[in-house]
């Protein structure tokens, strides 16, 4: 079994493996940020993503059976041992994962000290008349972007799907919170709102706060229905 491994590592298997992993996993950082710039669909980055796992297995095959010989590409089996190349071949995936690295290094740090995920403005406009909870914007020269997230109303019959009910608005605040440049008012602030017959203006304005985020969440069974406006 030691031989079997070695020669993996002379047909550089482990550093293909490895760098395309690195590699891999920088163009899904890169083009994650481009898909967002752009407003590309969700399902254009599963696609990516799918296309670069898939591919992970073919580019190891090909590394075991082929080396690149200065001839060009030959199956392994059609090159002389002794003319092999596979150090040198080894030294430049070195500097390629070392690169890659560096790179992933570098969006890392932008990400944690520049970028700012794209928040959408939302205009103010005249309050339509309608049945359904709705959310309004009580102004849009706050100076920042800011958002309460009312306590989910439980449309369910148990009352024990409340505390199902508070875990979604928890995670929402959670999530909500993450978002560097937003303003998200605090779970002790909002919870007071609980069931209250306040109009969405008046709310926003005690909490200063732009936007005012609000649903129910429904269980039955094994179904789940939650609406969020």
């Amino acid at each position: 079994m030691s031989g079997f491994f070695l020669e993996l590592k002379r047909r550089n298997v482990f550093r293909v493996a490895v760098a395309y992993s690195v590699v891999g996993w920088l163009l899904i950082q890169v083009l994650e940020l481009a898909a967002e710039s752009f407003e590309a669909p969700a399902w254009v980055m599963k696609i990516i993503i799918t296309i670069i796992v898939l591919g992970f297995f073919p580019t190891v095959f090909f590394s075991w059976a082929y080396e690149i010989t200065p001839e060009g590409i030959k199956r392994e089996s059609d090159v002389i041992r002794d003319a092999s190349i596979t150090h040198l071949t080894a030294k430049k995936l070195d500097v390629i994962t070392i690169a890659a690295v560096l790179c992933i290094a570098v969006v890392l740090a932008w990400q944690m000290f520049f970028y700012e995920p794209s928040i959408p403005v939302i205009e103010s406009e005249p309050a339509a008349t309608s049945q359904t909870s709705r959310t309004e914007v009580v102004g849009k020269d706050l100076g920042e972007y800011s958002i309460a997230v009312l306590p989910f109303a439980n449309r369910s019959k148990l009352d024990d799907n409340l505390f199902f009910s508070d875990g979604i608005h928890d995670d929402l605040l959670t999530q909500l919170s993450k978002i560097r440049g937003l303003k998200v008012t605090s779970r002790t602030s909002v919870m007071g709102y609980r069931d209250t017959v306040k109009k969405i203006p008046e709310i926003a304005s005690e909490l200063g706060v732009a936007t005012i985020l609000e649903g129910s969440v429904q269980r039955a069974g094994d179904r789940i229905r939650i609406n969020a406006q």
